[in-house]
């Protein structure tokens, strides 16, 4: 038995993880006490990760064509197809497209070698779909993509605002964090800036549900606020800033009274003047920002607009005060660090760097190799995937993402993947949505394999350590682009055999020709040669640190600009004039509601992680709808019915969920499901393909749709053991169909128009013919199950999903039957009504760390259990991770009237009387 400290993969927080192992195996996971990220806390993703390891389900072996091949003759045919399209239409006919979920070494060498020695400039990531709005507006405001705040600011400040961000479910571990600092300091003032309530409400002192898009004229607003009431810091706005009178002229462009910016943001006045009088009068003020900022048309603008208020004010360089971006995956910095955005050289150098392309040329050159470096910007992903879809670009290399599911306009991005003519997917997954259009396939380590280092949202370089493995044939990323860019003749460039030896040359290349004294004419923030020369133990050991880690800060550097200089040529920091715009996609007689996108608190991207752990799956176990009750009622649908959205390039299904947290005329979706867990629920088909400007970032939160109920005759779930082969396809002519794996079989939720015999259709695709069955024609209800040789291997319920009984009596019984038990006589007995006590579905699982349901939870509070102290001593729920805590609260309160309402509603922070 052994311990192993590494990082978790999922969000920005880059929270430290401590893996127990047992003779290879991870058989635990719990939070890093000794990292400064987290301090021990871990969210219930992070604590299920060790359930999301294991062989199957792995890619194991490359493909070339469809057929299985060895890696030689994978690595051959990736090199001679590449060089052929770069032979016959140049180096700009190839593109890679990566992932935040790539260690920083493995982004070095991808941009090393398809921008350094391949010549195409069209390398962009993911991250462009999350952070890049935010990238642009640091660049403009600061000269640098750098983040000036740490987390610790969060413990000092005195007001923290939250826009376009769900803290809770999103970033749980800093959302906690910034919950204990509230319960020590009740001083301390949260705003909650965001059109739905979320549970980042529960400790909400203020809570201003704006309309969508309208953030930039808030914080316009706001800025014209400070100067009308002589708010602004003139002493620093003076001695480290330019560009106020510019900034506050735009800003005076529209009517700059608070009933006027109400109206147009329909807020309350009362509301937005307790704000405003909040971050006026406050020096000590941090602005989380997120998705909800940075996925619009205008996210570069609003994220400035964000930044404007900070200076004029003279809120930043100081503790607890600064705008700051939280990142949406564990290395979007990392990744931008080394130049992975199309429009980015490494060591956060651009294109239009003074003397940068000859740096890098000289650094990168070699006796016998000499680079070739474009000299201008490559396609953003959206521009990319429309050059594709043109035959400009002839090869793209996808690593570890999927913009067949997460890009708007996904089938557009389908069909442009299906007529390009070499697609190469490196991944860790065997089925996935993009596999389908590969025409080679890399298989890939993942977590717990890799070896590297990723940085958080806070600047917080840590090491992510492989610890087992990889399974099968499953190679590094790094090795793979090594292994290619040799046998296209630059191997005297790539000469690395261990991701030490690339984080080395990183870390030099980050000082080169690069002023040590951070404040020195010309520098780049950006600089952690203070690293350089690590031998291997002392890069395994690596502690986390934040750059910038130079000779003058060999410890690393919490936060930036305390001096008041920025890394403008002249030092200042610039305010940047912002028009505000609203969404670019109109709402439409045809398409008349209002669209947002986000995730769930359990789940990850496109789950094919987070899908590989049952208990994860059971908070949101479908794809699902939200809407306000008015709406509902409007287009005759019913809480938990199934409905359809249409939008501009497909439609949606999923199960409404009524709550008077949304506004009215505005519908919320996840963006986990994909074809792999649900036939028709990618969010990204919804969704028109409009972006910003300056930084090329999708607006993927405001869509436009129209809502409906399905038309379906019948619904049914069916259980079926994990070994018994049952493929979407082979559900049948359904209307509806969404996977949700258990612990050893997998459940379907289907629903469709015409009936069937079902016991025929059970035999005939499922091989297995009933064993028992009651049968309810009259009602359109059945009940059956199938055996062999007394083992159970499948279970039927023809009926609504409120009449089921709860699962986890029948998943033990499949547990049971993998091991080779057969049932008992009294198992049998009770099989049909699937459970042992004739309970009922106890509802969504609430609390996923002890795996306590809404049901039982209501049950205890209508007990007497009101309170989460109380509940969490009877049933342990929010005594963990504290994720649900939030729902805890909301359950109390809904339950508090007994005769209400079946729609949650949670209540909105008061406003404060500022006299």
């Amino acid at each position: 038995m052994q311990q192993a400290r590494t990082t978790c993969p999922y969000c920005g927080v880059g929270c430290g993880v401590v893996a127990q192992l047992d003779d290879a195996q991870m058989i635990h996971v719990a939070g890093d006490a000794q990292h400064p990220a987290n301090y021990g806390r871990l969210c219930v993703k992070g604590a299920a990760l060790h359930e999301t390891l294991g062989e199957h389900g792995r890619l194991t072996r490359p493909r070339v064509d469809g057929a299985e091949v060895d890696w030689d003759t994978a690595l051959d045919s990736v090199a001679t197809r590449l060089a052929a399209i770069r032979e016959a239409q140049g180096a700009a006919a190839i593109s890679a497209y990566l992932s935040g979920q790539l260690l920083t070494e493995d982004y070095y060498v991808a941009n090393k070698l398809f921008k350094g020695f391949v010549g195409t400039p069209h390398l962009d990531t993911n991250s462009r779909l999350c952070m890049a709005s935010a990238v642009a507006a640091h660049k403009r405001a600061f000269g640098a993509d750098a983040v000036p705040c740490c987390y610790e600011d969060l413990e000092e400040a005195e007001l923290v605002v939250l826009v376009g961000s769900n803290l809770a479910w999103n970033h749980p571990v800093l959302y906690q964090r910034l919950k204990a600092t509230k319960t020590r300091n009740p001083l301390l003032r949260v705003v909650v800036i965001d059109p739905r309530v979320t549970d980042s409400c529960e400790i909400a002192d203020l809570y201003l549900g704006l309309a969508p898009g309208s953030d930039g004229r808030l914080f316009t607003g706001l800025l014209a606020r400070m100067a009308d009431t002589g708010r602004l810091d003139r002493v620093y706005l003076d001695r480290h800033t330019a560009g106020l009178e510019e900034a506050l002229a735009a800003a005076r462009e529209e009517d700059t009274t608070v009933e006027a910016i109400a109206a147009d943001c329909d807020l309350d006045p009362e509301r937005l003047e307790t704000f405003y009088y909040w971050f006026t009068t406050q020096l000590h003020v941090v602005t989380l920002f997120s998705q909800g900022i940075n996925q619009s048309s205008s996210g570069t603008d609003k994220a400035g607009a964000i930044i404007n208020c900070h200076l004029a004010g003279g809120k930043t360089g100081l503790p607890g005060a600064g705008p700051f971006s939280i990142t949406g995956q564990p290395n979007a910095m990392g990744g931008r660090e080394v130049g992975g955005l199309a429009n980015q050289l490494a060591a956060h150098m651009d294109y239009d760097t003074p003397g940068a392309i000859d740096r890098l040329t000289r650094f990168w050159t070699t006796p016998g190799l000499v680079p070739t470096l474009p000299e201008k910007p490559g396609h953003k992903a959206l521009a990319l995937f429309e050059a594709i879809e043109r035959g400009e670009v002839q090869a793209v290399w996808i690593m570890g993402t999927n913009p067949a599911v997460s890009l708007p306009d996904a089938n557009r991005v389908r069909r442009a993947l299906a007529r390009c003519p070499l697609v190469i997917v490196s991944e860790c997954a065997a089925a996935t949505d993009l596999l389908p259009y590969a025409d080679i396939v890399l298989p890939a380590s993942g977590w717990s394999e890799k070896d590297g280092t990723v940085t958080n949202s806070e600047r917080c370089i840590s090491r992510q350590r492989g610890l087992m493995p990889p399974p099968g044939e499953a190679r590094h990323d790094w090795w793979i682009m090594v292994e290619v860019a040799r046998r296209l003749g630059f191997g005297e460039a790539f000469a690395y055999d261990h991701p030490a030896e690339i984080f080395d040359e990183h870390a030099r290349l980050s000082g080169f020709e690069n002023p040590s004294d951070s404040q020195g004419e010309g520098a780049r923030l950006f600089d952690i040669s203070a690293l350089a020369g690590l031998d291997r133990a002392a890069y395994d050991a690596l502690a986390p640190i934040q750059w910038p880690v130079t000779a003058d800060a060999p410890h690393g550097t919490a936060r930036l600009f305390e001096a008041g200089r920025f890394a403008t040529p002249d030092g200042r920091a610039r305010l940047v004039p912002v028009r505000p715009r609203g969404p670019a996609q109109a709402l439409s007689e045809v398409r008349p509601l209002r669209l947002n996108t986000g995730r769930v608190r359990d789940q990850w991207h496109t789950m094919t992680r987070t899908g590989r752990a049952p208990r994860l799956m059971n908070h949101r176990a479908e794809p699902f709808i939200e809407v306000h009750p008015d709406d509902a009622a409007a287009h005759g649908i019913e809480d938990q019915q199934l409905a359809r959205l249409v939008g501009a390039g497909g439609d949606y299904v999923g199960r409404a969920r009524l709550s008077r947290a949304q506004r009215p005329g505005e519908l919320f979706v996840p963006i986990h499901w994909t074809d792999q867990f649900s036939g028709r629920a990618r969010m990204g088909a919804l969704l028109e393909q409009h972006a910003d400007p300056l930084s090329g970032q999708p607006e993927a939160k405001h869509g436009a749709v129209s809502l409906a109920p399905l038309a379906c005759a019948w619904e049914a779930t069916l259980v079926v053991a994990d070994d018994l082969a049952v493929a979407p396809t082979r559900c049948g002519e359904v209307g509806y169909w969404a996977r949700i794996p258990l612990a050893r079989a997998q459940r379907w939720q289907l629903a469709g128009g015409e009936a069937r015999d079902w016991l025929a259709w059970a035999a005939r695709r499922l091989g297995v013919a009933a064993s028992l069955w009651c049968d309810d024609p009259a009602h359109g209800r059945l009940r059956a199950a199938g055996l062999q040789e007394g083992r159970l291997r499948w279970w039927l319920m023809v009926g609504p999903p409120a009449e089921l009984p709860g699962l986890a009596w029948l998943d033990a019984r499949f547990s049971e039957a993998a091991s080779g038990e057969a049932l008992t006589t009294e198992q049998r007995r009770r099989l049909l009504a699937g459970c042992d006590d004739g309970a009922g579905d106890s509802g969504p699982l609430v609390c996923s760390c002890h795996q306590v349901a809404e049901g039982a939870i209501v049950a205890a509070i209508r007990e007497g259990d009101a309170s989460v102290e109380a509940l969490g001593a009877r049933l342990a729920c929010g005594t963990q991770c504290g994720s649900c805590i939030p729902e805890l609260k909301s359950l109390i309160e809904d339950r508090a009237d007994e005769e209400g309402s079946h729609a949650r509603v949670k209540p909105q922070p008061e406003a404060i009387d500022v006299a």
